[in-house]
């Protein structure tokens, strides 16, 4: 009897010049439907109107319900090592009610 596990095939991700440039978001917002979770990545832009904060939309990612939560427990180890590492984060203040 063969004991040995079946090998996972090895996982080779591909990035492009661009993409691999990354896009830098100081603010999000997520929302979903039934099937899918909407996560927009944007950048506070400079007040003008002091009535009004704007924000430029930079990156939407959409996927699925299962795979949004396999992202948050991602995170949160992420979080956890980098924490482990560097100290505790500080919260962010919510510069829209800044």
């Amino acid at each position: 009897m063969n004991d040995a596990q079946p090998t996972m095939p090895e996982l080779r991700i591909d990035i492009d010049r661009e993409t691999a440039g990354g896009q830098y978001a100081n603010f999000a917002v997520f929302s979903h439907q039934k099937n899918e979770f909407y996560l927009d990545f944007a950048l506070l832009q400079p007040q003008t109107d002091p009535n009004v904060v704007g924000a430029l939309v930079v990156a939407r990612i959409i996927t699925s319900p299962q795979h949004a939560k396999a992202l948050l427990h991602s995170l949160a180890e992420n979080i956890s090592r980098y924490e482990q590492t560097f100290g505790p984060i500080p919260e962010a203040v919510d510069p829209s009610r800044a």
